[in-house]
């Protein structure tokens, strides 16, 4: 006897919307991740749909990155599946080049993401043994529609997870930043110092958008003074004239962790010097063994670290507390400021809309650590979460399609199965 659909209790809910089965896996999200595994997806010849709440592929680098971005690591080790960057593109391609990298990417796959498209829930359903994801069009695509908005479930076998490690902004709740008349605004919504001319701005972070937000400023005269609350590694981007992230990988390949982690702070240290003269501090644990166990990345150092030596860029302890016009630090010290920047990152929204505790930590990633952390239970998968920046989101996209390839070719040379659905309700994509 046929499984029911759907549970007795899902039925009113069911009939309220428009249904469409998925012949293939759903992905939510259209950034990078989303982008590799539809065209690993696309050479295995499995159908798929990609669900994306934004109005374009890769909204974090099209809408909420500063102008002078560029990629922190030589592209080779940024590109994406299938697909190298152009031979014209430089070492280090700047965001409007990675940008249209991407685009140039989706269009190769004939990858069309389903956009303005928010996902609210999604859900195992036992009973049927499908996936359901719930969404609601998007404010942008609402308004456009009379302000209906309109929801869609799709039901399908296999959910792709690629919404990221960087989906949400963290702000920080800091005592009297209400309070504060001047501009504040996260890092995701600054563009270009041009605005801040003779300014004096708090930047709070001292990852690699808060030093480079900082060193932005510093190029367009303003007076950037970055808070520095914890500990942080520093590297050069390059040592002996090639990237530091390929002499650590280089390394790995015949030496311990630990060792490779000593050697890289003994190289920091000859081509930056001692910086904890200046307020930075390092961590006990080291640069390599802090991105794998917590995920925090170290700083490439791309100028910032000389503006801090000549003292453009002010390096100052906590915040104890915002008033209307300054701020007051841990140590007492009083700055008049005119505005803030947050540089205080981004994290996984996962949680927010699915519904699992299995597979997802609290946190929004994978409870399983690299390399085993791209697939779950009953057809969930994640992409893009192992903390290996896009190098990591290729294998972890040519895993996840290889893996459904597997079973969509073996089970479609077998004779196909006829379904019955409710004609009037669901529609298959």
């Amino acid at each position: 006897m046929e499984k029911m659909l759907f549970r007795l209790s899902d039925h009113d809910d069911f009939f309220s919307r428009r249904c469409v089965w998925v012949n293939g896996p759903v992905i939510v999200g259209a950034g990078p991740s989303g982008l590799a595994v539809g065209a690993c997806l696309k050479e295995q010849g499995v159908p798929f749909v990609v669900l994306e709440r934004a109005e374009c592929i890769a909204s974090l680098w099209q809408n909420r990155t500063y102008d002078r971005l560029k990629l922190h690591l030589p592209k080779q080790f940024c590109q994406l599946p299938k697909m190298p960057f152009p031979e014209s593109f430089p070492e280090y391609p700047t965001k409007k080049q990675f940008i249209n990298y991407l685009e140039s990417y989706a269009k190769r796959f004939e990858i069309n993401p389903r956009f303005n498209e928010c996902v609210q829930s999604a859900k195992y359903d036992e009973t049927c043994g499908l996936w359901r994801v719930k969404t609601v069009a998007s404010a942008a695509a609402s308004s456009c529609n009379g302000g209906n908005h309109s929801e869609v479930e799709y039901i399908c076998r296999w959910l792709v997870v690629a919404t990221g490690e960087n989906a949400e902004r963290v702000v920080p709740d800091i005592e009297g930043l209400g309070e504060f008349r001047g501009n504040v605004m996260h890092a995701c919504e600054y563009k270009s110092g041009e605005t801040f001319r003779g300014k004096r701005v708090l930047v709070v972070g001292c990852g690699n958008s808060g030093m480079e937000v900082s060193l932005d400023l510093c190029n367009h005269n303003a007076v950037p003074s970055m808070v520095v609350r914890s500990s942080v590694h520093v590297l050069p981007r390059e040592v002996f004239r090639k990237s530091t992230f390929e002499l650590a990988s280089m390394m790995m390949r015949w030496l311990p962790l630990w060792l490779v982690d000593k050697l890289m702070l003994i190289l920091a240290w000859l081509v930056l010097g001692n910086i904890e003269k200046f307020g930075l501090k390092k961590p006990s644990m080291g640069p390599l063994e802090l991105k794998n166990t917590l995920g925090k990345t170290p700083v490439l150092d791309i100028g910032a670290l000389e503006k801090i030596r000549s003292g453009d860029i002010k390096v100052v302890p906590g915040i104890k507390r915002f008033f209307p016009g300054s701020v007051e630090l841990v140590n007492g010290e009083k700055l008049d400021i005119d505005s803030v920047v947050l540089a205080t990152g981004y994290r996984s929204n996962v949680p927010f809309w699915l519904q699992e505790s299995q597979f997802f930590c609290k946190n929004g990633f994978p409870k399983a650590s690299f390399p085993n952390g791209w697939r779950g239970y009953a057809g969930l998968y994640a992409v893009g979460f192992s903390r290996r920046g896009l190098s990591g989101v290729s294998m972890d996209a040519m895993r996840i399609a290889q893996d459904i390839g597997n079973v969509w070719k073996q089970e479609t040379t077998q004779k196909p199965k006829t379904t019955a659905c409710h004609r009037r309700s669901i529609s298959q994509f």
